[in-house]
């Protein structure tokens, strides 16, 4: 396990901070919230922000996690696509599309909808906004405004999280192996 920039809290002060700020336990033992449990404002805005996304959200589950499965990949950032690679898993997503958004493009059996927000995805990782035929695209598959609103918001966040990920380095959680199921990282591909 490597060190982060910010050290993480005692498993038992993360647990406590969470309780202040209503976290979850399951939540504050994540190694990302060891770490922003020292300020806990920011790591309660940051849960919400995800709880808000993850649960009850009008996005599709399983295009969401398209969406962070790819960021993950193309940001390099290995805590991210290792911690959503079981969360996508759980969900019912195929390991085969999970493996896919390495090189989306190239891959064959995507639905319009997938192409689509894994457009959206890209132009904005590139870009810093989703072009306007992409958008186009986009809303033949995401008629509503919220989920819309959902996909831009999705794409931000965990782009974000991938962020403050790397630049904290933070570390998988014990006995995590990286880069499932192969363990081939971005920079191991070639990618």
């Amino acid at each position: 396990m490597t060190e982060p920039r910010v050290a993480m809290l005692p498993m038992d002060d993360a647990l406590q901070a969470a309780e202040k700020v209503e976290v979850s336990a399951a939540i504050s033992e994540l190694s990302i919230f060891r770490i922003l449990l020292k300020q806990p404002k920011l790591a309660k805005s940051v849960n919400d922000l995800l709880m808000t996304l993850l649960i009850g959200g009008d996005l599709d589950a399983r295009l969401r996690e398209l969406i962070i499965m790819r960021i993950g990949w193309s940001t390099a950032a290995v805590y991210e696509w290792t911690q959503h690679w079981r969360v996508a898993l759980q969900l019912g997503v195929e390991e085969s599309d999970l493996l896919a958004v390495r090189d989306w493009e190239s891959h064959d059996h995507w639905s319009p909808a997938d192409r689509a927000i894994l457009r959206a995805t890209d132009e904005t990782l590139e870009h810093g906004a989703i072009s306007a035929k992409t958008w186009a695209d986009c809303a033949k598959h995401l008629p509503t405004d919220t989920e819309q609103l959902e996909l831009v918001a999705a794409i931000g966040t965990w782009r974000m999280i991938s962020q403050i990920l790397k630049s904290l380095e933070v570390p998988l959680e014990d006995g995590v192996a990286p880069w499932p199921p192969d363990g081939v990282s971005p920079e191991a591909s070639g990618a």
